[in-house]
């Protein structure tokens, strides 16, 4: 009777330590998500590109440092100037276990009217890097500096031909904003428009334009090889290691910071305050990892480790700005 009258006395104490471990379990089920399944990173050009490269980099970092305790698989969705990529996500919607590294190309194909998708239709979960737009020429140029050719240009606006992947691209309208604010129209230059960043540069190598506009990832090789030489670069202020020595285009009096070209991780539309939380918390890990910075540093990229909510007020200015400069050159439908 003694032990029954014990066990008895203790029954209420056990069933109040049950409801709180249940409790607790059931709030932390609720609060704390986490990927139950394969997470796919998707990328919005073909394997082997920066994009690619980029992207396999996060899925080793957040394999290694254990930020991820679910299998990550790369998904190439090339195509549509990286607007496929986009639609394939919106697709997914709101499943959280879909990540896209996105570009500012989010920004420009909407407003060119390539797609009715843009930033608005996608959850911002951290901003990576940047990769800056630099003006080349040929390493045995007349033109020494950006501010030479923007002389040029305000005598004759079609004096330097430019290539360039894309019209209405981040580098179209960094350097259209460049020359606009040493007051040239950039709706009078010499655009060509090829497939590939190689064979632009090539073009310029070859001499047949006067110059190229593009990121500084792409830009390297040949300018590393000797055949050609960068002549400013379009960053609020100087970069580290071999571009130490390369002087922006604010400090040659033109004006061209307003846009980037970020490179950026978005979710499906939908997620819930707990799954941006999750992503929030494993992204902005990465981003300070010891591998990850020791391989970035290979790519001349800026750092822009910019955390869910202060990336989605880094979008807002940076769409208006591209909206701006794109409306200037007629490129908003």
């Amino acid at each position: 009777m003694y032990g029954d009258t014990k066990i008895g006395a203790l029954l209420p104490l056990l069933c109040v330590a049950l409801w709180l471990a249940t409790a607790v379990g059931t709030a932390h089920a609720q609060g704390g998500w986490r990927p139950e399944k394969p997470v796919e990173l998707i990328v919005p050009t073909a394997a082997g590109g920066i994009n690619d490269q980029i992207t396999r980099l996060m899925q080793k970092v957040l394999h290694e440092d254990k930020l991820l305790a679910v299998p990550a698989v790369i998904m190439n969705k090339p195509g549509g100037n990286q607007s496929l990529a986009v639609v394939y996500l919106s697709q997914k919607a709101p499943d959280p276990h879909y990540l896209l590294y996105a570009t500012a190309t989010v920004f420009t194909n909407q407003l060119a009217g390539l797609t009715q998708l843009g930033y608005a239709d996608l959850t911002p979960l951290a901003c990576l890097v940047v990769d800056y737009s630099v003006v080349t020429v040929a390493a045995d140029s007349p033109i020494k500096s950006m501010r030479e050719l923007v002389d040029r240009l305000k005598a004759d606006p079609g004096a330097v031909a430019f290539g360039m992947v894309s019209r209405g691209g981040p580098n179209h309208l960094a350097l259209s904003q460049a020359v606009l604010s040493a007051g040239v129209d950039p709706r009078k230059l010499r655009t060509v428009v090829f497939k590939t960043n190689a064979e632009s540069h090539m073009a310029v190598v070859g001499g047949h334009i006067q110059a190229v506009v593009s990121s500084v990832s792409a830009a390297l090789p040949q300018v590393q090889a000797g055949h050609t030489r960068m002549l400013a670069i379009a960053a609020p202020q100087r970069l580290a290691g071999p571009l130490a020595a390369l002087p922006t285009m604010r400090e040659q009096g033109i004006d061209a910071t307003g846009i980037s070209n970020w490179r950026a991780i978005f979710g499906a539309k939908g997620m819930t305050a707990a799954q941006v939380a999750y992503w929030d918390e494993a992204l902005a890990k990465m981003a300070a990892s010891e591998v990850w910075n020791r391989e970035l540093d290979g790519t001349n990229m800026a750092r822009l480790p910019l955390r869910a909510k202060e990336f989605s007020r880094y979008l807002d200015e940076e769409f208006a700005a591209t909206r701006s400069v794109m409306s200037g050159l007629g490129l908003v439908k």
